[in-house]
């Protein structure tokens, strides 16, 4: 029964997880949705809506940095059954970015605006290409254990998560870290940037590189030197070869 349990929790996770996910696009593209990153809600000067936004953005970034981190996953498995840690994390996701949306204080000052009808086109696809370069770096690897599916219905078959072995399929081969290279083109790729839309993409963009930082030293003590090989060939965010020390191109693994 409780292995059910945790299957069933996991699936709503995972649901509540790609909804938000859903609406995060459409908030960020400001379309089909009430409140947007650009408009919506009640409006507030800067002086307001700045503090507000930044505290937003504070409260995601430290939940979903936080409680990614081994130390912390330590302590809250012991309050966490472990097959359904990765389904909590998820659902808090989730949780902090619905608040961010619902509290989100535009500010709707232009800073620039494209007019040309084919650069708006070319933009908008640009951002589109950065959504679809996220959602297939979750594929490569392992979209359902990532979301935490596969721990609940690993658990519900008495079987336990192997460990995960190192690979750079496809966008890993030429950034570290292709989800989050997708997510900052999506989020500075619009044609009309506010203010507003500004303090969200900075914000995120923070977020991003304090994450790389605290998720690769966790990758270093996982992998060890198969992880700083990688890291010495690969570059984080910019899908350009390294120059080695002898002045030739650094080689992808795999390649």
């Amino acid at each position: 029964m409780q292995r059910a349990v945790y299957l069933v929790y996991g699936v709503v996770s995972y649901a509540a997880s790609i909804a938000t996910l859903l609406y995060a696009i459409a908030f960020v593209e400001g379309s089909l949705v009430p409140r947007t990153v650009d408009a919506g809600g009640a409006v507030f000067g800067p002086a307001t809506a700045l503090p507000v936004d930044a505290l937003l953005l504070t409260l995601f970034a430290v939940q979903h940095s936080g409680m990614a981190r081994r130390g912390f996953k330590e302590v809250w498995t012991r309050i966490v059954p472990k097959p359904i840690e990765r389904s909590t994390y998820v659902l808090t996701a989730s949780a902090s970015l619905v608040v961010l949306f619902a509290l989100w204080r535009p500010i709707p000052a232009v800073v620039w605006n494209v007019q040309a009808p084919g650069a708006r086109c070319a933009i908008y696809a640009l951002s589109a290409v950065g959504w679809l370069v996220a959602l297939f770096s979750t594929l490569l690897l392992n979209h359902f254990e990532l979301f935490g599916l596969r721990q609940v219905y690993l658990a519900a078959r008495r079987r336990e998560l192997p460990p995960s072995p190192f690979r750079t399929p496809w966008f890993y081969k030429w950034v570290r870290h292709p989800l989050y290279m997708g997510f900052i083109l999506a989020f500075w790729a619009t044609p009309t940037m506010t203010v507003g839309h500004v303090v969200f993409a900075l914000g995120m963009l923070g977020y991003i590189l304090g994450a790389i930082q605290l998720e690769e030293r966790d990758l270093v003590r996982e992998y060890g030197v198969r992880y700083l090989a990688y890291r010495e060939q690969v570059r984080a965010l910019v899908p350009i070869p390294r120059r080695i020390r002898d002045g030739t191109e650094a080689t992808p693994e795999g390649k």
